[in-house]
């Protein structure tokens, strides 16, 4: 069994250790953090995993019983613990928008991202949109068709925990850098909105394209496709609003609704980050049963 260390206790760290202890393949030998009171370190207790607030002090404490480390911090201290990380040498996947390791999807880039040491699972709304914009970007290789594209994710207020807020420019800077290297195209922005609606509404993610003469059947066409692989590790993703064309803009909306394995269902920006790292770990753990690990 693969032996995974999540360093982080708060909303993303907790889900992931959650999705983790239903995985056959999985092991959560260790959940640290810094709070001792924070409440996802007295839910490992609860469930009988090794829970610590040492945070990367207890990573090294209990190095010789990991394979992976799962990230769940935020950027900055992602970027402090980094030569720490480094020392260790073992697989990190990094789920804050540190940009650190090379950006991971895994509907597009697992097998290259296999290879790597660290992998960056970019933000909630990259997972959710990038792949989208991938889809329809592929349609229009080697033309200059595309002239720009917007990611605008709307998540609940409530389920955006201190490192998100923290963290709202680095999403931002992380998700466009992350829609331009997927997709080849340089004019891109994204938008992250944090809406304070009770009740709370879904995590929904919009992305604009302004394409020339843009053929709406293989656009529409491409993103099914794409919706349908990546409901293969994300069950609760959907597509809202089919592509639509409007004064030379494609609009397209996706939806993601949470398993509630720590918060409730509309924080479907947890469950997809955090069901991207679950799909890598599970590679991981893949590679190394087939006595690929590396050391």
């Amino acid at each position: 069994m693969t032996r995974v260390a999540i360093i982080g206790s708060g909303n993303v760290g907790t889900d992931l250790l959650y999705k983790i202890q239903r995985t056959e393949e999985l092991e959560c030998t260790l959940f640290a953090g810094q709070n001792p009171d924070s409440e996802g370190l007295q839910i490992a207790r609860e469930l009988g995993v090794t829970a610590s607030a040492g945070s990367i002090d207890a990573i090294v404490e209990h190095k010789d019983d990991i394979d992976i480390i799962c990230d769940a911090t935020s950027a900055l201290a992602h970027t402090q613990n980094l030569p720490v990380f480094n020392q260790l040498k073992k697989r990190m996947i990094d789920l804050t928008p540190s940009k650190v390791g090379d950006f991971c999807i895994p509907v597009l880039n697992r097998k290259k991202c296999m290879e790597l040491n660290e992998i960056n699972m970019v933000t909630c709304g990259g997972q959710a949109t990038i792949p989208i914009a991938n889809a329809i970007s592929q349609i229009y290789q080697g033309t200059d068709q595309i002239k720009y594209m917007e990611i605008v994710a709307c998540i609940a207020s409530n389920s955006a925990g201190i490192g998100t807020r923290r963290n709202v420019d680095e999403f931002t800077q992380t998700t466009k850098d992350a829609l331009t290297q997927f997709t080849g195209i340089s004019n891109t922005k994204a938008i992250i909105i944090l809406n304070p609606a009770v009740p709370e509404i879904n995590m929904r993610n919009t992305l604009y394209c302004y394409i020339e003469d843009p053929d709406m059947d293989m656009i529409r066409d491409n993103v099914n496709a794409m919706v349908q692989r990546i409901q293969e590790y994300v069950p609760g993703y959907h597509l809202l609003m089919e592509p639509v064309l409007e004064n030379g803009r494609v609009t397209t909306t996706v939806e993601v609704c949470g398993a509630a394995d720590y918060l409730p269902s509309y924080a479907g920006n947890l469950d997809i980050i955090t069901c991207a790292a679950l799909e890598m770990a599970k590679e991981y753990a893949k590679l190394q049963k087939a006595g690929g690990s590396h050391e």
